[in-house]
């Protein structure tokens, strides 16, 4: 542990460089938009079911949005927590979310991918719908209590198998609220022996579809004997997955004081800093190493990919040798991570090494790395390489391929190729959502293709997929190349005041870079409040981008070391140089003139 503090000791010194659910409610300002631009009047569609509400959707040129009934968060807790009913082992695929991973974001939990892991997921896709899933199903309206209560009285029996599946099969789906209907019904029946990992499932699907201050009420409910470590893993993990670093610290200390401290724990900080504040990473690796707790593949996950971001390829390096030498070989996940670090810092030899070593001999046998491998070798100008891999996928494409694919062809340039595996994809998916569409819309908006990217979001607007963090990031970098900076800041604001999840903070960089690029001080001050307004610390990189607003606009800038104190901001070597060009600017004050006369 040690070894690993200190190749990252440095980072100290370094700054910070949803289970969707639909209510009763009419479509979105954003989706109305979008709408009325491709579409005139009202468009009715059939009403859409999602558990125990009825959403009838209707797209006005102009429409409003009530207050949400409930906030979404969609994650999955914790490795290895699996939920068990009684003394079942077949339950332990139950709460098969649970057992993802860390806390860790989609594209790092698939990095636990072997080849086991993908024969566990294939065996449990396959596994069967059973006949209390099918119940459920068969009536989507109606509440899953009256549809159990009903399948019951028909003589039907509760098992630990039956509700494992249909547990497995609402939290594979994201069906999150129906899945809490589930866990209420077996609390409430008494049919099934519950233990503290049903009651950390039940804290789960809870965060989930009605948010953290529900959970923590929740927990007050839980009989003391079940209140244990993984009961707070959740929140902890959600607190994470939600970048909310006061919560998480806030829970990460409860479970230090009540529990002995867990490798999870650490781990759910260290993928938090490294998200917020990466100067609070050597802290965590200290504590570790005083608690002498042994570091997980996870951890050097995280600290190989804060390396590689930071463009510390020796570090990295450093990191990976330590790792091999506590006898932890690198995961598919790792070895792309060093292969993409490499290209990033022009080092191709390097990364075209790693990439043959993850695809190995039989590339057929090793069908998970394609995803990985597509886009890496795009971002390299292998397009040959591409070409021979997507070969091997073509004939029967899963659905990670085809978005490494469009996103490998985007990079590439070859547009009607990514869009003719877009139009594929598409008639496989029967519910396509906002992930399935923002590779292309990607792809549009790096292109400047305003056109095409107008007409995607329309189409993403019948379905229902617009109204996601990820697809407004899109969007208003769309309309920021486009020159269309007021629609893209409406975006924001809509998303804001409709409570549908918090837009990333890329989406308002993006914004706050425009203004400062044309010296529009008032503009870039009134995003970087925006910022700190709906929850981002300032951070030196939106500093960065403020300060060359005034720098660009020619106009001295008063207070900002102040304002950088307070905002506890360690200058970076730029914004050292910024601050000083700006002095130039700066007008003499009344002492400094009466200085001048005395002289």
């Amino acid at each position: 542990m040690w070894a690993i503090r200190r190749a990252s000791i440095h980072l100290k010194n370094r700054g910070l460089c949803s289970g969707s659910t639909r209510i009763c409610c009419v479509k979105s300002e954003i989706t109305g938009y979008y709408l009325e631009n491709n579409n005139a009047g009202i468009i009715d569609s059939q009403g859409k079911m999602l558990d125990a509400l009825v959403c009838s959707r209707k797209y006005h040129k102009k429409s409003s949005f009530s207050k949400p009934y409930m906030e979404i968060c969609t994650f999955s807790s914790h490795a290895g927590a699996k939920l068990s009913v009684g003394q079942d082992a077949s339950l332990d695929k139950v709460d098969y979310e649970l057992t993802f991973g860390s806390g860790l974001s989609e594209d790092e939990l698939e990095g636990s991918d072997t080849e086991t892991d993908v024969g566990k997921k294939d065996s449990f896709r396959t596994a069967g719908t059973s006949a209390m899933t099918k119940a459920i199903l068969a009536d989507p309206v109606a509440l899953v209590s009256k549809v159990l209560d009903k399948w019951v009285q028909k003589g039907n029996e509760v098992t630990a198998d039956e509700a494992s599946k249909t547990m497995f099969y609402l939290r594979k789906r994201r069906m999150y609220f129906k899945a809490l209907q589930l866990s209420e019904w077996l609390d409430s029946t008494g049919n099934l022996e519950l233990t503290e990992r049903n009651y950390a499932s039940r804290v789960d699907l809870i965060a989930k579809t009605r948010g953290m201050f529900k959970a923590e009420e929740y927990i007050k409910q839980i009989p003391e004997s079940f209140r244990g470590e993984l009961i707070y893993r959740c929140l902890l993990a959600h607190s994470v997955f939600a970048r909310d670093e006061k919560k998480s610290e806030e829970y990460f200390n409860k479970m230090k004081n009540m529990f002995p401290l867990s490798c999870f724990a650490c781990d759910q900080m260290l993928l938090m800093y490294k998200r917020t504040d990466r100067k609070k990473i050597g802290d965590v690796l200290s504590l570790m190493d005083k608690q002498n707790i042994k570091a997980s593949i996870f951890t050097y996950q995280i600290l190989i990919d804060v390396k590689g971001q930071t463009g510390d390829i020796t570090g990295m390096e450093q990191v990976l040798e330590t790792m091999k030498c506590n006898g932890l070989e690198p995961s598919s996940y790792i070895q792309a991570s060093l292969s993409r670090h490499y290209a990033t810092v022009g080092l191709k030899d390097k990364a075209e090494a790693v990439l043959k070593e993850l695809e190995g001999d039989d590339l057929k046998t090793k069908r998970w790395v394609c995803r990985y491998l597509l886009p890496i070798y795009a971002s390299l100008g292998r397009e040959d390489e591409v070409e021979r891999i997507w070969k091997v996928c073509e004939s029967d494409p899963r659905l990670s391929e085809c978005l490494s694919a469009i996103e490998a062809w985007g990079k590439l340039k070859r547009i009607e190729d990514a869009e003719a595996i877009f139009d594929r994809m598409l008639k496989i998916v029967k519910r396509p959502s906002p992930k399935h569409y923002t590779p292309l819309l990607n792809i549009y908006t790096n292109h400047n293709m305003l056109a095409k990217g107008k007409d995607l979001v329309a189409q993403m607007a019948e379905t229902g997929s617009i109204d996601f963090p990820v697809v407004w990031d899109a969007l208003v970098r769309l309309h920021v190349k486009a020159g269309e900076v007021e629609k893209a800041e409406y975006i924001l604001k809509m998303a804001v005041q409709r409570r549908r999840g918090r837009p990333i903070a890329t989406s308002y960089l993006t914004i706050l870079d425009h203004y400062a690029k044309i010296g529009d001080v008032r503009n870039s001050e009134e995003v970087f409040l925006e910022m700190r307004r709906v929850g981002f610390p300032a951070r030196s990189r939106s500093y960065r981008s403020l300060l060359y607003a005034y720098v660009n606009a020619e106009t001295p800038a008063y207070g900002f070391a102040e304002r950088l104190r307070g905002d506890n901001v360690v200058p970076t070597k730029e914004i050292g140089l910024l601050l000083a060009q700006l002095d130039s600017f700066r007008k003499p004050t009344v002492p400094e003139v009466a200085e001048l006369l005395k002289m």
